[in-house]
């Protein structure tokens, strides 16, 4: 199973993904908020915390053109429903909303996954988005056939 892309060919501004997923929402919603599962299939994450405007870093290897940090504020919460937060790169002048929403399904769970705000002028950050989300989405699929 893979993450299956939603994003229009039209579209610029957001990407989006759908998983359909065999899991519960609780299981699913667990995978998104613990910050060792988090670093597990998305990156690795400092002071995340489930409460609005709580500031947290994500961190990887930087390579060039990106410094390998990604710094976000949670933006909204509903337990095992949705979460958003800021998603901001300053090399790349990246300032973005990752929004996660969970749907309960009768096999599982829907998990919608948006990524808006993306300028015009930036469509190799989208480019780069839309590829970095299929390959995480992969590992989170991943992690979840494994996880408890």
């Amino acid at each position: 199973m893979k993450p299956i892309d939603k994003t229009a060919p039209s579209q610029t501004d957001a990407i989006a993904f759908e998983f359909d997923l065999q899991h519960p929402p609780e299981k699913v919603w667990r995978a998104l908020t613990d910050p060792t599962l988090l670093t597990e299939w998305l990156l690795p994450v400092t002071g995340f915390k489930l409460a609005p405007s709580t500031a947290f870093t994500f961190k990887t290897q930087a390579f060039p053109g990106w410094d390998g940090t990604v710094n976000c504020r949670v933006l909204e919460v509903e337990p095992l429903r949705k979460l958003s937060y800021a998603w901001v790169v300053g090399d790349m002048t990246l300032n973005t909303v990752v929004t996660f929403t969970l749907t309960p399904t009768a096999s599982g769970t829907r998990l919608h996954l948006v990524q808006s705000g993306f300028k015009p002028d930036q469509k190799q950050n989208f480019s780069g988005a839309r590829y970095g989300w299929t390959l995480m989405g992969g590992k989170l699929i991943d992690l979840l056939a494994g996880a408890a």
